[in-house]
């Protein structure tokens, strides 16, 4: 018994011993170990490094030591291989680590899924075609490049995030469902009739969208083209001529010419009834809204008013007395004087300038054909801006069809058949011929 005892003894203070020993080696474990995971990192600059689905813990932690991230992968082995005890998981992305980071920042990272999202912007107004060629040049995107560009007015004008990793295709996708969804929410059928489906709805929004830059103008903007088709005038719109030219390219590298407005193509509202075929742009809600909901008044002209928005009219002359205080402007003139008496002159509000030009004036069957010189009126549109050749021509032609042009001096008629009156000497220029009534000049073919 005695020497049982013994035995017992020493086996018992073998393992007591061993016991300690092991909390010993566990405790400087836990120190050293904790104190590589706390203190700061080796990185001595920003550095990113991708997560992919695929990737496990270990091949995480080895990455991030080869990368120079961390110091030491066992460590931050055993920290990732407690995060499902934590409730969490490593997100698939991109993380971005900076300089001196410790591990513990590097798990906490890790852990919260921060992953680094990039942005790519469609602007308002813009085609198809290079809301495209902007994904292909996207460099955090990644897949073959698209060569099958979605029809027009599919694809949603907004910012869109996304992380590296993602595919081009899996972008437009993306962009094309949240357009067709915000179609659907906010599309129902006018009472009128004027529009009679989706197609034409998307393509009037996609010219009040090239018309004018301003939100708060488009209800306007809507209604005009809204009533002219009501009433079976041609739209006459610049944006439409131009992309008749140049497609989805979106851009008329040179002024408008007199030989673009006669061009026909699909496209061109000045030779061609009613609607185009198809949009000519990408319309923001704005646009679809305002199409839906036009602003209650019968104006079916428009033109720019020198301060960045426009001037409407409901008859041709008042509409022509908007064109000749633009043109005034347009030449840098000084503004019309005050008018006598109590009369005030039109005050009008002084807004952003957005580059927006114009004139438009109906076709009279009797006189020779005036057309709108509207500048291109968005800011991803060229400059159209007739030359000094196009613009004479223009000016001759509404004088024409205005009446208000010079006429040579004609004899008087006669008072009696036996008593003349004596003819007197006048310059030409102060005879005109009678203007026409407003509702003569106002026909259309």
């Amino acid at each position: 018994p005695k020497q049982r005892s013994s035995a017992l003894t020493r086996v018992l203070g073998s393992m007591l011993g061993l016991s300690v020993l092991g909390v010993f080696l566990f405790l400087g474990i836990f120190v050293v170990g904790y104190t590589s995971f706390t203190e700061p990192g080796p990185l001595k600059e920003a550095k990113t490094i991708i997560v992919t689905p695929e990737m496990t813990r270990s091949d995480l932690a080895l990455r991030l030591q080869d990368e120079g991230i961390i110091t030491d992968s066992r460590v931050m082995g055993l920290a990732l291989a407690s995060l499902p005890l934590l409730g969490g998981k490593i997100k698939a992305g991109e993380y971005e680590f900076t300089r001196g980071h410790s591990m513990e920042d590097v798990f906490s990272i890790l852990r919260s899924g921060r992953t680094i999202v990039y942005k790519l912007t469609v602007p308002e107004g813009w085609t198809a075609e290079m809301a495209v060629n902007r994904i292909n040049d996207n460099k955090f995107l990644t897949g073959d490049p698209i060569t099958a560009v979605p029809p027009e007015g599919s694809i949603m004008a907004d910012t869109f995030v996304f992380q590296r990793g993602m595919t081009r295709q899996q972008l437009l996708d993306e962009m094309q469902r949240a357009q067709t969804k915000l179609e659907d929410s906010i599309w129902n059928p006018p009472a009128d009739g004027v529009i009679k489906s989706k197609l034409e709805w998307v393509t009037l929004a996609s010219i009040v969208e090239k018309e004018t830059a301003k939100a708060d103008e488009r209800p306007m903007v809507a209604a005009v083209f809204l009533n002219r088709l009501k009433k079976g005038m041609r739209l006459q719109s610049d944006p439409t001529i131009i992309y008749g030219i140049v497609g989805g390219k979106g851009k008329l590298e040179r002024p408008l010419s007199r030989a673009d407005i006669d061009q026909t193509t699909p496209y061109n509202t000045y030779r061609v009834n009613g609607l185009p075929p198809g949009p000519i742009a990408n319309p923001g809600r704005a646009s679809l809204e305002a199409v839906l909901k036009p602003a209650a008044v019968d104006h079916i002209y428009f033109v720019a008013d020198g301060t960045g928005g426009h001037a409407f009219a409901s008859t041709l002359e008042d509409h022509n007395e908007n064109v000749r205080k633009w043109r005034k402007i347009e030449r840098g003139e000084a503004p019309d004087p005050p008018a006598v008496g109590n009369a005030q002159p039109a005050k009008v509000e002084a807004k952003e300038a957005t580059g927006l030009e114009g004139l438009k004036l109906e076709r009279n069957p009797d006189k020779p054909i005036v057309e709108n010189t509207d500048k291109a009126l968005n800011a991803e549109t060229s400059d159209t801006k007739l030359g000094p050749e196009e613009a004479a021509a223009i000016a001759a032609a509404k004088a024409a069809a205005t009446g208000d042009q010079p006429v040579p001096a004609k004899k008087p008629e006669k008072q009696s058949a036996t008593k003349k009156k004596p003819a007197e000497k006048k310059k030409p220029a102060e005879k005109k011929k009678p203007e026409k009534k407003p509702a003569e000049e106002a026909k259309v073919n």
